[in-house]
């Protein structure tokens, strides 16, 4: 009985350990753990001796709160918080609410802060230095704490610390795909964080710390339904829903949008058309604006996807996209509502080559839309592909604010099983030179209206968020949450930088452990682009699901929903011409982007199947044949994933069992389908080019026959079919 009791016990304690491992996974970045140096122990504990920290209101409540929840867990002890400002150490406090000496030694840098920044700073004052937290405005001071306990996470020096930091971008926005029955499409971490049953009653501890993540990297704004949407949000019964996550959201900084569905006056309404012209539709929307701000006074707005992909909108009436938005946008606008109205449009009935088509569709309407629209366009023309050339129409939209769009959830990158750190794709395409204006005119510089003077700038990510323990499905997918939102706060970051800051707040200090990792984390997308679309192939995912290759498809009810529409492998090479000898895409870009990808000699070699169909014996820089290029770029993704998995093994010593043996499992599953990728690939354009592997590349295990006859019918991401 006694054995009996002491195995219950330890069984007990096992459980216990396993739980608290895998629960650290749903602190994100925000894990505060103890700080193990003496030296940085003690001069952080010197420095928040006493803390002055007023609050007035739910934000600074917030900030104060999350300083009292971090430092007892990184020092060991409670927070003293002190009335006495003379006497402080750290000083958290509005700019306007400083005694006038201590604004003198930091009016400079306010001066230069707009209305979201802050300064963390150390100052001589009352014959002392002390560290001050300072800013303009409450979300100011609630952002600025968040970053002094981020460096406080990462060991750094704060003695003599002179931060003054902006956001570059105004709106800086997740888009949730979330369904009203908690499906998320391209979603493969679970569920929708929103249970609208139990709301609005019930708040579930999950929102306030969806909120405290964002906040802490600088988003400010959610759409919580998907741009397929449904026109039941709109209703009385789900805005009573959507308030009481207002209302948690707001004490973070954190404005709700809404998808709205174009045909909501007829399916919600009542009315028998949704002309935006007609006065009756016009003031359904007017008096439904009204009706929302009523309840959610700091309401956003609409996200509108239409005439995409089956979505209503203003062409089903004759109409136009600026008839449809600028109709949206008066009725938003009394109340301070914007409209972001996506680009990502292309037609069944139009045989342009579907790169082309938002292009000439959106750039006619440059200067037509009121000045609180937003046109959302994503980063490339096709729709989110591991590598795709920058959206043409950045940089020649010129009197029309334009967000980013960018997929943080890896529909077409392997899904929440495989590791890619998405900065790297971010990055690239923001520091693409659009050539607008000349050298220099790069999209970064577009996104964040510098380059047209634009009034709004915006950034988007398409959640990776679900209601997984760990939110993302996998745990490096939550780099790719963080990196999103320190580029929204500001574009012009490294990756190298937002890598090293996440890994140093998510797992380690110890650079034994970060450099290796962080080396992995920095190859890893490139890894994915070599074992799935290498040279600028794209778009040859299986059908619907996206879920591994599927080259060969060629039996969607449309043309561009084909894979072979955009690979176009035969006989005599491969690719997709987009010259002037072609579908003269080329022409979308400014004259000297044009100009150098019209010739296979200057398009850089990741984007030379997007641009140019080449036989198969062109020769690369390397000096290989296309064929051999390409068959040996599927093989070295692969040899990229498995030395992440030797780099990750190396690792185990600085990792718990489960943060170990977590990823290790999911990079197994990667290298296994980056193989089944680079296998099934070459099979099926080995039947055109009629050539033998390059030596060095592995053959194959599997026929061709056998790779084309897997299905998956429930695959994650796609909405259950239940019948």
């Amino acid at each position: 009985m006694k054995q009996f009791k002491i195995v219950i016990l330890l069984f007990t304690l096992y459980t216990a350990s396993v739980k608290s491992q895998h629960l650290e996974d749903y602190k994100l970045w925000l894990k505060y753990e103890r700080i193990e140096s003496k030296t940085v122990l003690q001069s952080y504990a010197d420095l928040v001796s006493q803390v002055y920290f007023p609050t007035d209101n739910e934000v600074l409540e917030n900030a104060k709160n999350e300083l009292s929840t971090a430092l007892p867990n990184m020092l060991g002890k409670p927070v003293e918080f002190s009335e006495n400002l003379a006497e402080s150490t750290l000083i958290i406090d509005r700019y306007d609410q400083l005694p006038n000496a201590l604004q003198k030694l930091i009016k400079e840098d306010v001066d230069n802060l707009n209305d979201e920044g802050y300064v963390i700073k150390t100052v001589a004052y009352n014959n002392k230095n002390i560290s001050l937290v300072s800013a303009k405005t409450n979300i100011g001071i609630l952002y600025g704490t968040f970053r002094l306990l981020n460096l406080m996470q990462m060991n750094e020096d704060l003695a003599g610390v002179s931060l003054a930091d902006s956001p570059k971008i105004d709106l800086r926005m997740l888009n949730h795909w979330d369904n009203l029955d908690r499906s998320v499409e391209r979603g493969y971490a679970g569920f929708s964080l929103w249970n609208w049953q139990k709301l609005p009653e019930y708040i579930d501890q999950r929102y306030i710390d969806y909120a405290r993540a964002n906040a802490s990297v600088g988003i400010n704004a959610t759409v919580l339904t998907n741009v397929n949407a449904n026109a039941l949000v709109l209703t009385p019964m789900y805005l009573e829903k959507v308030e009481a996550l207002a209302k948690v959201f707001r004490g973070y900084g954190i404005k709700v949008y809404l998808t709205a569905r174009f045909s909501a006056p007829i399916e919600i309404g009542n009315l028998k058309t949704a002309d935006p012209l007609n006065e009756e539709v016009q003031k359904w929307w007017s008096n439904k604006a009204k009706e929302i701000y009523a309840r959610i006074p700091d309401f956003g707005g609409f996200l509108v996807k239409a005439n995409s992909e089956g979505q209503p909108g203003p062409q089903n009436y004759g109409r136009n996209h600026v008839d449809g938005a600028n109709m949206m946008a008066t009725a938003l606008k009394p109340f301070g509502g914007n409209v972001i109205w996506r680009a990502f449009v292309y037609s069944e009935h139009d045989d342009t080559d579907r790169a082309k088509q938002a292009y000439d569709e959106f750039l006619p309407y440059d200067g037509k839309f009121k000045d609180n629209v937003v046109v959302q366009v994503k980063n490339g023309a096709i729709d989110f592909q591991p590598r795709e050339p920058f959206h043409p129409l950045f940089g020649a939209l010129k009197e029309t604010p334009i967000a980013m769009e960018f997929q943080i959830t890896q529909e077409y990158l392997g899904f929440s099983t495989h590791l890619v750190f998405l900065p790297k794709l971010f990055i690239e395409v923001l520091e693409a030179d659009t050539y607008q204006k000349g050298p220099g005119s790069t999209v970064a510089k577009v996104v964040d209206g510098s380059l047209y003077n634009n009034a709004i700038s915006a950034m988007a990510g398409v959640s990776n968020i679900g209601n997984d323990l760990n939110w993302t499905g996998h745990p490096f997918a939550q780099a790719n949450w963080y990196g999103f939102g320190r580029l929204a706060w500001n574009p012009y970051l490294s990756a190298d930088e937002i890598a090293e800051e996440w890994l140093r707040t998510t797992y380690s200090n110890d650079k034994k452990f970060i450099e290796p990792i962080k080396e992995m984390m920095l190859t890893s997308r490139e890894a994915v682009v070599n074992y799935m679309n290498p040279l600028g192939l794209h778009h040859i995912f299986d059908t619907g699901h996206h879920y591994g290759p599927g080259p060969w498809v060629d039996n969607l009810s449309r043309p561009d929903w084909n894979p072979v529409y955009y690979h176009k492998a035969d006989e005599n090479g491969i690719g997709f011409d987009r010259t002037d000898t072609g579908s003269n895409a080329t022409e979308q870009y400014a004259p000297f982007l044009e100009k150098k990808f019209n010739d296979p000699a200057t398009t850089p070699e990741m984007f030379l199947l997007w641009f140019h169909h080449l036989p198969w014996d062109y020769k690369l820089k390397s000096g290989n044949s296309l064929w051999d290029g390409i068959a040996l770029k599927y093989q070295k993704g692969v040899d990229q994933v498995s030395t992440m998995n030797a780099t990750w093994e190396n690792a185990k010593p600085f990792l718990t069992a489960h943060e170990y043996e977590e990823v290790k499992m999911l990079l197994q599953i990667q290298l296994k389908e980056a193989k089944w990728w680079r296998n099934a690939c070459l099979l099926y354009f080995q039947t055109f080019s009629k050539r033998p592997l390059p030596k060095g590349v592995e053959q194959p295990n599997k026929s061709l026959e056998e790779y084309r006859s897997l299905k998956f019918p429930f695959a994650p991401g796609i909405r259950p079919q239940w019948n």
